[in-house]
């Protein structure tokens, strides 16, 4: 917490929020993720989920007062406050239906703004990991002031390290200024994912950024974007705003969203707005979008294993001669000889064996199960 210091009463630090949007359905880490226990809320790193992780990074930074979540069911609320007790109750808004990233920023950005006029929003979703954690807190302090009562938008660069096709891109564009030795640049444009060889160009030319969603920015800001660029959205939000806090508020909420367009936020705003600037991150940053990305950001053997039992079930993993694997077991004995590079994920219903390097394949398998309506499996 040294890292703020409270300078006055109207310091852009006192008007700090975080908004967690704890979404998502996880699919390719089936089949421990589903739809009754999302990715969000496995114990995946060190016992800990990915929620506990970034709320309580957040908290490095900010009071629980000031940090808010959006997630899609009472039932997730219910699991964010037994896995984060100190969470405020009030602070986790329940969207009564998924209505796409746009909609989810867009009820955090008008909960918060009723509460502060000037409140800035540190944007985060529940799947992503970070590191170092303090050069990540420094880049959203930094963001923070680069937005504090001004009219533009921020997103945070992320330095590719491979020409990636699942990830948008940020384009560069001239330095703006300094703020706390971070350099800020205007924001060029906004891309789409890319085939392999554009994401190699865009790897050579240097200019050009992932785009990991960490968007800052004023609420009032946010909004008036929505109001420019995604009308129907704004006028839905604006008339939940009018309702916080009155007795039907929660009939509001139900009855505007069943109507909101199910768009993301990048095409919602951020492809269309002109006041986007960025500032390029000084940390790692990885989104835990399959099991070969829990390998990569997990402690491993000496062989290169990672090996993941529960807590509370138990489980045991007996390994000879295999190397490079991940290896979950749910409370039973696996055992392993003589294979490489393989994830093996096992459950009290499904048995899960691929190649690490077709990890993101195991999606196909939930297509294929929801297409045969196996409900009893997602």
């Amino acid at each position: 917490k040294d890292l703020v210091k409270k300078d006055s009463k109207d310091s852009y630090k006192d008007h700090l929020y975080g908004l967690l949007i704890v979404g998502g359905g996880g699919t390719r880490l089936w089949p421990v993720s589903k739809s009754s226990s999302p990715k969000q809320f496995l114990k995946l790193f060190n016992h800990k989920t990915l929620t506990q992780i970034t709320s309580y990074r957040f908290n490095k930074i900010l009071d629980w007062e000031h940090i808010f979540a959006v997630t899609t069911s009472d039932e997730y609320k219910k699991e964010i406050i037994k896995e984060v007790p100190e969470f405020v109750h009030e602070n986790i808004i329940v969207e009564p239906m998924k209505r796409n990233t746009a909609a989810a920023h867009a009820l955090g950005a008008v909960f918060i703004l009723k509460k502060d006029s000037k409140a800035v929003i540190l944007n985060e979703t529940a799947d992503h990991l970070v590191d170092p954690q303090r050069e990540y807190l420094k880049n959203l302090l930094s963001a923070g002031e680069a937005v504090f009562e001004k009219d533009v938008l921020l997103a945070i660069g992320i330095k590719p390290t491979y020409p990636n096709t699942g990830y948008g891109y940020i384009k560069l564009g001239e330095k703006l200024t300094e703020i706390d030795s971070k350099h800020v640049f205007n924001l060029d444009s906004f891309k789409e994912k890319p085939d392999l060889e554009t994401a190699k160009k865009y790897l050579a030319d240097g200019k050009y950024f992932w785009n990991g969603g960490q968007y800052v920015w004023s609420a009032q800001s946010f909004l008036d974007a929505l109001k420019k660029h995604a009308t129907e959205i704004y006028n839905g939000i604006e008339t939940i705003g009018n309702s916080i806090g009155t007795n039907s508020q929660k009939e509001v909420i139900n009855s505007v969203y069943e109507k909101l367009p199910d768009v993301s936020v990048d095409y919602a705003v951020s492809e269309k707005a002109d006041n986007f600037i960025t500032i390029i991150a000084d940390y790692g940053w990885t989104d835990i979008g399959d099991w070969k990305e829990v390998w990569e950001n997990s402690p491993k053997d000496h062989n290169g294993n990672v090996i993941i039992t529960d807590g509370e079930k138990g489980g045991e993993v007996i390994n000879i001669d295999t190397t490079d694997a991940l290896i979950h077991s749910d409370g039973r004995l696996i055992a392993a000889i003589d294979v490489d590079n393989l994830i093996i994920v096992d459950t009290k219903d499904v048995l899960l064996v691929c190649s690490k390097s077709h990890a993101q394949s195991v999606k196909k398998i939930v297509e294929l199960l929801k297409s045969q309506k196996r409900k009893d499996l997602l």
